[in-house]
This record gives structure tokens, sequence and C-alpha cells, in this order.
């Protein structure tokens, strides 16, 4: 199984170092999660819990956010990811963006891919 949360502040609450940070969330995350299947503690054999700081440490995302931007009304749609910038386009001539930072973005879904090379193709590169 995976658990998968969100909006998991890049800034964890102080709970000791690094890794005492790391063991409390995980442990808050599975305690919220035993509310609604309460045998769940008993049924796991081991666990990996990524932080957001982990995840910019070891893939470089900034902040750890895969979505790349916040899926907030400001960075949506045709504000993805920055006014100016939308429809794949960037001001460097040439240079497009297809990832998850862009429209229908979110995620690893390669979603932007297709539109990203329709609109590439567009302007005729």
């Amino acid at each position: 199984m995976s658990i998968f949360v969100q909006y998991a502040s890049y800034n964890m609450p102080t709970h000791g170092n690094r890794d005492q940070q790391r063991e409390a969330f995980g442990d808050a995350v599975i305690n919220t999660l035993a509310e609604f299947a309460p045998n769940i503690k008993e049924l796991i054999l081991h666990k990996q819990v990524l932080t957001p700081s982990d995840i910019e440490d070891n893939i470089g995302i900034t902040e750890g956010n895969i979505f790349h931007g916040e899926l907030t009304l400001d960075q949506l749609f045709f504000l993805r990811p920055a006014p100016g910038w939308a429809k794949y386009r960037t001001p460097i001539r040439n240079y497009y963006q297809c990832g998850s930072g862009t429209h229908a973005g979110g995620g690893i879904t390669g979603g932007p891919g297709r539109p990203a090379a329709l609109e590439i193709m567009k302007d005729g590169n």
C-alpha cells in the first residue's frame, strides 16, 4: 500500500532532528488512517516515509512538490506555470515546457506532453 499526502508542509513541525520529524510525520499519517482502518498498524511490515525535504534532496524537485508549483487558483489552467508562460511556450525561442508544472500538469501523468507537442508542431518546429 502506498499513502500519498499531497499537502505535507516543506517546513515540518519541530519534533527533534530531521529523522525524528520524518518518524513523527509518518506516525501522524498512520494514526489518521487508523481512525478508519483500526487494524492497519498491525498489518504494516515496513514503511518508508519521504518528506518534502527528502524528495527535494533525492530527486531535486524544489520543496519536494511533485506538481512543480502549487495547485492554487493563481497557478492553474492558462496561468500554469506562470502568467505569460502558458500554452507550453516560454520567452526563450524554441524552448517549450511539458512537465508537471504545465497545464494540465500535476504529478507524473505525462498529460502535458501531447498538447505541448501540438504547440511545437503549430510553430513549425
